[in-house]
């Protein structure tokens, strides 16, 4: 019997390798002998692989929209009069488009998105008609924890309604007609008086006022001026209130058209703009499309668990939307692949929350 290794078996299993480059960077996780802070351990996800460094990439896209000015650019031929001064230079911003659907806004990611818009790090927000809605419902009453695997037929006969492993009390939608119907009463009654037609955006700005509550997202939008856009605001306990309102007090016009300009228009003007869509859906291709206008975003970070296989926008990766012309080709984009409430906490307490 030969004692040789066959020449084929062995080139097959010894097949050697390229030189590695310089600049590639090794895989290695956190020390934790060193006890390191929550700042140094999130640094450390770009070198542990997977979602981790998918994550730590997200991190430092983050921090270059929002530490980006305009003074860092070298003035065009064609830059207009009114950015040539260094001091607006110097104060001009990335315009963060910041998008989220309704699930989100029903767990604890509300006061990290409440947090964000307090402290105006995003210029403006596109979310659905849950997102707006389970705001105010907040505002009114509690929502709990609960769990996945709860009877849906148990909880509808006692008034519970499931939003994943959470449960919101009937009772808070009550509370919510209650509080909505009277000011669709006063917002009838102005546009009929001044013949001027509410918009989605300026209807959640006049809720925002109306609610005057410091826990509520749209409160602070309000505030600080931030646009808030749903092309979707009737899909929800919103439509059903405004369904309601048509009966009792007929007349009430939602124009999408002038929202549609405002988001594109805001999009178009952005001397650099960068999206945060946390989900997918409506949020996330209202924003990108926007983007479409001013020939794509200049930053894109996505987190949701999406897969593209199935040929949907949500699941698609942001090189799909470069395709598109709604991400630039030169752009610093990443996806997350993973549950926006596992990540997003972390990634704004990596970057904004050290303003």
């Amino acid at each position: 019997m030969s004692t040789a290794v066959p020449a084929g078996a062995s080139a097959a299993v010894l097949q050697p390798s390229e030189p590695i480059s310089d600049s590639a960077i090794s895989v290695q996780g956190p020390d934790l002998e060193k006890k390191p802070s929550l700042q140094e351990l999130l640094k450390s996800y770009e070198r542990i692989g997977f979602q981790a460094s998918s994550l730590g990439r997200a991190i430092d896209i983050v921090d270059r929209m929002r530490k980006w000015r305009l003074s860092d650019d070298p003035i065009s031929d064609d830059e207009s009069e009114d950015y040539l001064s260094p001091e607006i230079r110097a104060q001009t911003r990335c315009d963060i488009f910041l998008g989220y659907t309704s699930n989100l806004i029903s767990s604890g990611l509300r006061e990290i998105i409440l947090y964000l818009v307090k402290h105006k790090h995003v210029a403006a927000i596109v979310t659905t008609a849950g997102g707006i809605e389970e705001d105010f419902i907040k505002c009114l009453g509690k929502t709990y924890l609960a769990d996945f695997n709860m009877d849906g037929a148990d909880l509808r006969s006692r008034g519970m309604n499931r939003i994943g492993n959470l449960v919101v009390p009937n009772d808070n939608y009550c509370k919510f007609e209650d509080w909505l119907l009277p000011i669709l009463d006063t917002m009838l009654a102005e546009q009929q008086a001044t013949g001027e037609v509410w918009s989605p955006s300026s209807f959640i700005r006049r809720l925002g006022k109306e609610i005057n509550n410091e826990e509520s997202v749209y409160y602070w939008a309000y505030k600080n001026d931030i646009p808030v856009f749903c092309p979707a605001l009737t899909d929800g306990s919103l439509g059903d209130m405004i369904y309601f309102h048509s009966f009792r007090n007929p007349g009430l016009i939602l124009d999408i058209v002038r929202d549609i300009r405002a988001l594109n228009e805001l999009s178009r003007k952005s001397k650099k703009a960068g999206m945060i869509i946390l989900g997918g859906g409506v949020c996330k291709h209202q924003i990108a499309n926007a983007m479409l206008i001013r020939n794509g975003a200049d930053y894109s970070v996505y987190i949701n668990t999406g897969q593209e296989f199935d040929g949907s926008d949500s699941g698609a990766r942001p090189d799909e939307a470069v395709s598109w012309g709604k991400i630039r080709a030169d752009a610093e984009s990443v996806k997350v692949f993973a549950d926006a409430t596992l990540v997003f906490p972390l990634l704004v307490a990596a970057t904004f929350a050290l303003d």
